[in-house]
């Protein structure tokens, strides 16, 4: 929690809420980016990168999803298949991924992507090797970790395992893969998806600590409750310890991607997504 010295959640808010109002007419068209600079505005010391994951925007087209990206002052993104469909042909990857360059935007990872059997793996590193991606987000089974062993020290891209709390029966929270990859290569990890930790019940600040050296990606989100009940809401509005949490990043010395999966509002994520962009940035530049 936020300590009585340190700026309360409401003034968090207050001030986030500043920010992002000042973007949503530009989210929408009808202003210029200003507002969006000003989200973009967290202290550049920082080792770690806010980015996007694109099953956000899971009702909308690549085009509109990077334009959405952009305008939240967001440079980082990892694709789901509805942006990149892993049966994409050479060429469409190449043009998706053209895309996303041209809109200023690290195209990191792919995913979550099923690594269910052989054929899944297989697939999956030739889809991140055609689009240069540095990071596969994934959701294997036990079964198949020795396999993306393998493929990992072969194609030298990061596999990072996606829990997915109540009803994972692999891997609700980071503690569980942690225990099923700490022998394999450094480059199998965990994409610490925080939400999901806090709805099983556990403390996502306590387990990116414990397993710090294996999380290579993390997904920022809040949730109303910490139980299987709880459901997606912006940034600061939750039970979600955010500053005590990018405490915990700092602390680590974490330098990969933070990236928003905001899963509320599907057919409309841009007014929670401001807020969240806006509450999480002026968290860092209160306690960086």
């Amino acid at each position: 929690m936020i300590q009585p010295n340190e700026p309360s959640r409401r003034t968090f808010l207050k001030t986030a809420a500043a920010g992002g109002l000042a973007c949503l007419g530009a989210a929408v068209g009808t202003r210029s980016t200003a507002g969006a600079a000003e989200l973009t505005a967290a202290k550049a010391d920082v080792p770690f990168t806010l980015g996007m994951a694109s099953y956000t925007f899971r009702k909308f087209d690549l085009d509109q999803t990077l334009v959405m990206t952009s305008k939240l002052g967001l440079t980082a993104i990892c694709l789901k298949s509805f942006h990149l469909p892993l049966d994409a042909s050479a060429e469409e990857i190449k043009v998706a991924v053209q895309k996303v360059k041209d809109a200023g935007i690290v195209l990191y990872g792919g995913g979550v992507i099923g690594m269910k059997s052989d054929e899944q793996v297989n697939k999956a590193f030739e889809y991140a090797k055609q689009a240069g991606m540095s990071k596969i987000i994934a959701a294997p089974t036990a079964e198949m970790l020795g396999a993306i062993d393998r493929k990992v020290r072969e194609y030298d891209i990061e596999v990072c395992i996606h829990n997915h709390g109540p009803g994972d029966k692999h891997f609700p929270t980071p503690a569980e893969a942690y225990a099923a990859i700490k022998d394999l290569d450094r480059r199998v990890g965990i994409c610490h998806d925080v939400g999901h930790t806090i709805r099983y019940g556990q403390d996502a600040i306590d387990q990116t600590e414990k397993y710090s050296d294996r999380i290579l990606d993390f997904h920022m989100k809040d949730v109303t409750e910490a139980t299987k009940a709880g459901h997606a809401t912006p940034c600061g509005r939750g039970v979600i310890d955010i500053p005590g949490l990018i405490r915990c990043l700092l602390k680590i010395g974490y330098s990969g991607y933070v990236s928003f999966e905001y899963e509320a509002s599907p057919d409309d994520p841009m007014t929670g997504l401001i807020e969240s962009v806006g509450y999480v940035r002026r968290v860092i530049d209160e306690v960086a």
